[in-house]
């Protein structure tokens, strides 16, 4: 692996500078994301259509696109070597992104029940962005993020952590209500209460958010910052369109539960 990617860079300087492109291309990605979900839903889920290409099994969709955020950092962990992977705030950093990916590809898709297959476009689009944001997000942390010796005691990387913990204790126990949310041979959409659910429609989409958000807090760096931000525009906008949709579909849905952000939005 590092002989593959000193093939790629001549230098250091050379690989960094090329990953701070790919994270202000993040950032201009989700702006011209931002702009295309002002009039059309993600393409998956309750908003799948066949114009986005041949449905994929729900299970084998999200364990397949999702993998590559694991084995791409698992190939620069394993075959590259670098000091800075040593590093007390460095290996936590990876152990964050690295804890909700491994749920996420390696969990989360066998326990799901049911759900509508996945259009091949969102399934090879969710890869590509694995594939490229695991390369940027752990090559930057394992090689070229440098804090400061006491970085994990400062404000910003505990009150970051923090965050990312609450994200994802957010983010599972809004799936568990999802997954329980019917009794087994129910079919059809019901209403989910519980939870951050009693406050907002997206409460999965919350707690993946506060998750990256506080991620970004405790790496402090242009990398960490363009996940966060891209993930707020995609995630956003589904809970948006969620709420629209269980308005439309249930006379009774809570007249006072937000969207994403509890009593505000």
């Amino acid at each position: 692996m590092d002989a593959v990617l000193s093939r790629l860079f001549s230098s250091e300087e050379e690989e960094l500078y090329m990953l701070d492109c790919m994270a202000y291309l993040m950032v201009f990605m989700a702006a011209c994301t931002f702009l295309i979900l002002l009039f059309e839903n993600v393409p998956y889920g309750r908003y799948s259509s066949s114009r986005y290409g041949f449905p994929v099994n729900a299970r084998f969709a999200w364990f397949v696109q999702e993998l590559p955020a694991i084995l791409v950092p698992l190939c620069l962990l394993l075959w590259t070597s670098s000091a800075k992977s040593s590093l007390l705030p460095n290996q936590l950093l990876i152990a964050m992104y690295l804890c909700h990916y491994v749920q996420r590809s390696l969990i989360y898709p066998f326990l799901i029940r049911g759900g509508k297959p996945t259009p091949f476009v969102s399934f090879a689009l969710a890869i590509v962005f694995c594939i490229y944001n695991g390369y940027m997000q752990i090559r930057y942390l394992s090689h070229y993020a440098e804090y400061p010796a006491d970085w994990v005691t400062h404000p910003c990387f505990i009150t970051g952590s923090l965050l990312w913990l609450v994200g994802w204790l957010v983010n599972m126990h809004s799936d568990h209500i999802l997954r329980n949310l019917r009794k087994p041979g129910e079919t059809g959409y019901k209403i989910p209460r519980g939870g951050m659910f009693d406050y907002v429609s997206g409460a999965n989409f919350l707690g993946e958010i506060t998750e990256w958000a506080g991620f970004a807090l405790a790496g402090h760096s242009v990398h960490s910052s363009a996940f966060a931000i891209f993930t707020t525009v995609v995630l956003a906008s589904r809970a948006v369109a969620h709420h629209k949709w269980y308005h439309g579909k249930f006379e009774d849905y809570p007249k006072t539960r937000k969207a994403l952000i509890p009593f505000v939005l």
